[in-house]
């Protein structure tokens, strides 16, 4: 299973990711928190990412896509992986073909921004781990500790409202012709391209796509290459 989930920050494509890595057993590839890495690290490429993010800009698709590539080779991704924050623009997602990264799934969270920023605004990271939590959706077992570590959980930079707004601009310039580059796509029969309304609960947004990723499984299990029935 190579999957991407699509859509503006806040849409909730972390938590889902975690849901559905766990449930597949392939690994999480955030590009958000890949990119902490690197700023983590304090070199100059790190400080350089980490103003660019805090001003709520776009990275370099050229730097995103080496981090990506680079990502996708190792041991893990041997059944598939999944794509949270990749690929943001067309420039990413021709790259993306040029490397011969097959992409099987696509989902992409719809959810209006205003609903984004609330949740944003509440939003706690682990930063060690990158889990996320929220005040009121998704608490922490115990206030402001990650349940796992009992580790204080942080307000990241790029969650204030202000950045938020910013970044949120940047999606529906750059990324937002990404649907229909995909939804082509899927009209090729290269991939196939699903719409979920992510303004509902976690759990409720969780049954929809284990039920679409299911049936797609148990579909695609029922065919060998040559589109034979195997069972």
């Amino acid at each position: 299973m190579r999957i991407i989930l699509l859509g503006a920050p806040g849409t909730g494509k972390g938590t889902q990711a975690s849901f559905i890595s766990k449930k597949y057993n392939i690994p999480h590839i955030s590009t958000g928190n890949i990119l902490r890495s690197v700023i983590k690290s304090g070199n100059k490429l790190g400080l350089y990412i980490n103003d660019l993010m805090n001003n709520g800009k776009l990275i370099n698709d050229d730097l995103v896509i080496s981090l990506i590539k680079n990502r996708i080779k190792e041991n893990d991704c041997c059944n598939g992986f999944l794509f949270d924050g990749f690929p943001r623009t067309i420039f990413q997602a021709n790259a993306m073909k040029e490397a011969f990264i097959k992409i099987d799934y696509i989902f992409e969270l719809i959810v209006s921004d205003e609903i984004i920023i609330n949740r944003i605004i509440g939003r706690r990271t682990h930063v060690s781990s990158g889990r996320i939590y929220h005040i009121i959706f998704n608490p922490p077992k115990n206030v402001n500790k990650d349940d796992i570590t009992g580790e204080e959980l942080v307000v990241r930079d790029d969650d204030q409202e202000n950045i938020i707004r910013k970044r949120l601009i940047e999606y529906h310039k750059l990324t937002i012709p990404l649907i229909g580059y995909f939804q082509n796509e899927d009209k090729k029969g290269n991939l196939k391209f699903f719409k979920i309304d992510s303004s509902r609960g976690i759990f409720e947004i969780n049954n929809e796509l284990l039920k679409i990723l299911n049936w797609l499984f148990i579909y695609k299990c029922m065919f060998n290459i040559n589109n034979q029935w195997i069972f």
